[in-house]
C-alpha cells in the first residue's frame, strides 16, 4: 500500500488495508455477492468511478478482492480472506444501531443492503419457534428472509413463496429488526400471515 500507519498492531495493519474511504463500502456490496464494475457503481451512490477503479487496485493488491469470469463478463469478488470481514463489518453494523434511530433523513438507502445489516442485526437471538419466509418491500424493491432452527438467511427476491410481506421505509424494518418496533405498531403493513412476520421478528 502506498500509506500505512506505520504501527505493528492488528487493529493499524487492518486500516492499513480496509481503512480508506469507501473501501469498507465495496467490501459490502461484495458480501451481497460478486458485482461488475458498474452494478459498484450503482451500489455505491456518491463514489467517483476513477476513485472506485482505483480503490479496486488496491483491495486487490491486498488480497482482499479478485476478479473473476462471471456470466455477465468481469466480475469482482471477495477472496476467502476478504469474506471474512463479514464479523467486523457484522459488528460495525451492530454499534451503529443508535446512529440509524433517527432515520434516513437525506441519506439514500438501497434494500439490498438489508442483506447485509439483518443477519448482524438478528445474531445471537434465540431460533425462532417455527420456519418462516417473510418478503420485505421497501420502494420498488423486496427483500426475502427465511428464518429456520439453524439460522436465518436474507437474499434478494428470487421467486420463492413467501409467507407473508411486510412493507415499510427502511428505519420501520431495521427497528422491528433489533426490537425497537413491534409488528402490531402500526409502523409497517403486514400481507399474509402475522405470525409469520412474528417468528422472523420476535424471539422470545
Amino acid at each position: 500500500m502506498a500509506k500505512d500507519y506505520g504501527q505493528y498492531c492488528g487493529l493499524a495493519r487492518a486500516l492499513d488495508v480496509v481503512g480508506d474511504r469507501w473501501s469498507l463500502l465495496i467490501v459490502r456490496q461484495l458480501l451481497i455477492g460478486p458485482a461488475r464494475y458498474g452494478q459498484l457503481i450503482a451500489g455505491l451512490p456518491g463514489i467517483a468511478t476513477n476513485l472506485l477503479a482505483s480503490r479496486l487496485r488496491d483491495l486487490e493488491a491486498a488480497g482482499v478482492v479478485e476478479r473473476q469470469v462471471g456470466t455477465g463478463g468481469t466480475e469482482y469478488a471477495l477472496t476467502p480472506w476478504g469474506a471474512a470481514l463479514r464479523e467486523p463489518v457484522e459488528g460495525l453494523v451492530r454499534w451503529s444501531t443508535p446512529l440509524m434511530i433517527p432515520g434516513p433523513g437525506d441519506d439514500e438507502f438501497q434494500p439490498d443492503w438489508l442483506i447485509v445489516a439483518l443477519p448482524a442485526l438478528f445474531a445471537g437471538r434465540p431460533a425462532p419457534r417455527r420456519k418462516a419466509t417473510v418478503g420485505l418491500a421497501v420502494g420498488d424493491e423486496t427483500i426475502v428472509v427465511t428464518a429456520t432452527r439453524n439460522g436465518i438467511d436474507v437474499a434478494k427476491a428470487d421467486g420463492r413463496d413467501v409467507d407473508a410481506v411486510v412493507r415499510g421505509e427502511a428505519h420501520a424494518i431495521l427497528g422491528m429488526a433489533v426490537g425497537m418496533i413491534g409488528v402490531d405498531d402500526g409502523l409497517v403493513n403486514v400481507e399474509g400471515d402475522r405470525d409469520a412476520v412474528r417468528a422472523v421478528f420476535v424471539r422470545d
